[in-house]
């Protein structure tokens, strides 16, 4: 639960109390968090003449208990700037996603070199309508809601990431549903006592730009929406009333750059959580064994730490939420200061530095499956030629990670070094891990076969697609198999 009011921090001893200077006095700062301190004196040099911000307040703070991760999120007034085309508009930005207190009650403090606690905050520039007084404090939600998901996963965001949402996000009739992440145009990196602590932008976008973003990479999308003012200039502002989508605007903008950007890139996209699960067609139906899992003694074995921090790097650049709900957490260890912009490569690895990859658990053995059937929901199959185009035609690789379960499919070229699939061996297991090695002449006739996936509302489920002399076999099914676990 929350509340909203006026001020600009904890409620005894907030920057707006006493002298309200935010020079910080030693006794001020003795009473004030010192990483909230450090957050507070940033927004203080942007808005000097707001030193009691409206506030949207966690009652219950999470270290006590509370569902809320951000203990408050600051709304400022931003009247813009018309030389650059720049509205008036509301600035929102979190407290509590980066370590406040520095005395472990909610992050562990591991020195003041690295990142403070995740590393970052959330901000947000939403258009101020004519006639607005206050704030709308739906944005506020919104931050916790991405809070809630970076907690309980363990997964942070970086810039150029994308939030496929699948709702207004004002809740209103909006067709901005999805978002984008970028850096902050104005608030700059501070250094607390407990780490450094950078600002992430909530830029919200399109179905049809967020679809362009997988397809190609969420960077050059931003780069697109701050080169057309009424989409977000060049501050990314959002406008919850935009009825018409950039390529809408600019017709021109989808086949000069998204589409050129997609052949000569590729997509930065590396994987995403989705409703998916795998078959091992060579083993008879008799055969009791999970073909998810590999027994040792008479135990199915799970997957392994190390291989699940394996796939969850492999989406690491790609991170997608698929539904408001909180996804499971694909690892449990955080990682920090991730880099998003590794420069393309024909050549990309499963073992490479930015992959973090690790040599598979001694204690299950890798398998090769002679045939496999795929499955996948909607959503999900449709990204298959973003896979196939995108990643595998570019010599990268692309994982699909269930959020039902512990199983993962990744596809991989021929030009991906560290898979445990070979060309002799193009569909190997280890335990609930799949991997799926394609040629790429293969992939070009995938290609053709799945094209009817490019247009999803024409088609009716379930649908399956299948390659006999490949031995594979995909299937479309409904979210409801899925959800049934006994699927």
């Amino acid at each position: 639960m929350e509340g909203v009011r006026p001020g600009g921090g904890p409620p005894a001893s907030g920057p707006g109390s006493g002298s309200g200077s935010g020079s910080g006095s030693g006794s001020f700062s003795s009473l004030f968090p010192p990483g909230l301190h450090g957050i507070y004196g940033e927004c203080r040099r942007l808005y000097p003449d707001q030193p009691n911000p409206l506030q949207v307040t966690a009652i219950l703070k999470y270290w006590l208990g509370g569902p809320d991760p951000l203990d408050y999120v600051s709304m400022y007034r931003n009247l813009g700037n018309p030389a650059l085309n720049v509205p008036e508009h509301w600035h929102y930005v979190s407290f509590g996603l980066s370590d406040l207190y520095g005395d472990n009650r909610v992050h562990e403090f591991t020195g003041t070199d690295g990142p403070s606690g995740f590393g970052f905050e959330l901000t947000f520039r939403l258009k101020r309508e004519t006639g607005e007084s206050a704030p709308p404090t739906w944005p506020a939600e919104l931050m916790q809601g991405l809070a809630r998901y970076v907690f309980q996963s363990e997964n942070t965001f970086c810039s150029g990431d994308h939030v496929s949402w699948h709702s207004p996000l004002d809740n209103s009739e909006s067709r901005i549903q999805h978002m984008l992440l970028t850096e902050d145009p104005q608030m700059q990196p501070v250094q607390t006592p407990f780490g450094v602590v950078t600002f992430l932008q909530i830029v919200g976008v399109c179905t049809e730009e967020l679809h362009a973003a997988q397809q190609w990479n969420g960077q050059g999308i931003l780069e697109l929406l701050r080169t057309v003012p009424v989409a977000g200039g060049p501050w990314l502002i959002t406008d919850m009333r935009r009825g018409e989508t950039i390529f809408e605007i600019d017709p021109h903008l989808q086949q000069e750059r998204v589409d050129k950007g997609i052949e000569t890139d590729g997509s930065n996209l590396s994987g995403v959580s989705a409703k998916c699960a795998w078959d091992d067609l060579s083993r008879p139906p008799e055969d009791d064994e999970d073909s998810r899992s590999i027994c040792i003694g008479t135990q199915p074995r799970r997957l392994s730490g190390k291989d699940t921090e394996q796939i969850r790097e492999t989406l690491r650049r790609g991170l997608e939420i698929n539904s408001k709900p909180v996804l499971p957490p694909i690892n449990a260890q955080r990682q920090n200061g991730l880099n998003l912009d590794r420069a393309p490569s024909r050549k990309d690895s499963l073992e490479s530095e930015s992959s973090a990859a690790i040599i598979p658990h001694e204690l299950i053995r890798t398998r090769q499956l002679e045939s496999v059937h795929l499955k996948f929901n909607q959503e999900s199959g449709a990204l298959i030629p973003l896979c196939l185009r995108g990643r595998l035609l570019h010599g990268r690789h692309f994982t699909y990670k269930s959020i039902t379960g512990d199983t993962a499919i990744t596809f991989v070229s021929t030009g991906v070094e560290g898979a445990f699939a070979t060309e002799e061996h193009p569909y190997a297991a280890h335990g609930p891990w799949l991997q799926i090695l394609l040629t790429e002449e293969f992939v070009e006739r995938m290609l053709e076969d799945l094209e009817d996936l490019n247009s999803p509302e024409e088609f009716k489920l379930p649908k399956e697609y299948s390659w006999p002399e490949k031995k594979l076999k995909v299937s479309i099914l409904p979210d409801a198999v899925f959800d049934n676990p006994l699927h």
